[in-house]
């Protein structure tokens, strides 16, 4: 049982991971209409951030949660202004394809310089040592991970869905021109929203760093799940990219125990099933 126990700990980490990345994707899809392939670079690139302010800026974990995507953020929108912007109203195909020349580019100067080999990042001194539930025992910073990632991800959905700001953001989403009618600066609203998606996927590296390493390729070992799971959720939904993140992490951690040879697939199956079930995901809705 013991055993089991820590599988379902790691489905949750990973879950965590999977949620907060596929949030970001999400409302970047959602309301700005960018299939964004440069997820996983950027998520790379947060990790790499938090690990430049420690080891040269001597600025530790708990600062770095908070620059990390705001400097990763305004990369991310510096890529909105100079190039997806022009790729409006064009073809889905063309931003993939540009954003995903852009994840090749970022890996490939990040491996040149670093190697593909991991570099440590250390677990902060309030969250080390573990807490014994009797049943197993939970390290605290990965109890951490999982309580944090859970409240990023519900405070986005309320800011998206429930708030004025989030209700101007989907309306110049459906109707930009009349948006601006009302005086709304909708470019900058969608450069804003884009720095936002990139900055959720920043702050999941920073809070994988101390547990997976800070890698140049641990972002496109991410990506294809976290693609899968914003479709299994549903293209562009919110909630549907939480709930599902969560879950499939834990399906696939029950997936490592019960039959671990199929672990790494669980997830495309999964895909496959709903998209002939439901091609809209989840809780997505038809266009």
């Amino acid at each position: 049982m013991q055993a089991l126990y820590a599988q379902l700990l790691v489905g949750l980490i990973n879950g965590s991971f999977y949620a907060l990345l596929s949030l970001g994707l999400a409302v970047i899809f959602g309301m700005l209409n960018i299939i964004n392939f440069a997820h996983g670079a950027l998520y790379m690139m947060g990790a790499f951030v938090a690990y430049f302010l420690l080891n040269l800026g001597g600025i530790n974990y708990w600062w770095a949660l908070l620059i990390a995507p705001v400097i990763v953020g305004i990369f991310g929108m510096i890529l909105e202004r100079t190039m997806l912007q022009w790729l409006a109203g064009l073809d889905h195909l063309y931003g993939l394809l540009l954003t995903f020349g852009i994840a090749l580019i970022v890996q490939g100067v990040f491996q040149n310089y670093f190697g593909s080999s991991g570099l440590p990042y250390s677990i902060p001194d309030q969250l080390k040592g573990g807490v014994n539930l009797g049943f197993m025992f939970l390290p605290v910073y990965r109890g951490w991970v999982v309580i944090f990632s859970l409240v990023v991800c519900l405070a986005t959905w309320f800011l998206i869905e429930k708030t004025q700001l989030g209700a101007y953001l989907r309306a110049a989403t459906e109707n930009p021109t009349l948006v601006r009618a009302f005086g709304i600066n909708v470019p900058r609203m969608i450069t804003l929203t884009y720095g936002l998606g990139v900055g959720l996927a920043a702050l999941a590296g920073v809070l994988s760093a101390p547990i997976n390493q800070v890698r140049p390729l641990m972002g496109a070992d991410l990506i294809i799940v976290v693609f899968a799971v914003v479709v299994i959720g549903g293209m562009g939904s919110i909630m549907g990219s939480i709930i599902t993140g969560f879950a499939l992490g834990v399906i696939e951690g029950l997936t490592k125990y019960f039959y671990p040879e199929a672990s790494n697939t669980v997830v495309f199956v999964l895909m496959v099933v709903v998209l002939l079930v439901k091609p809209t995901g989840l809780t997505g809705r038809a266009a």
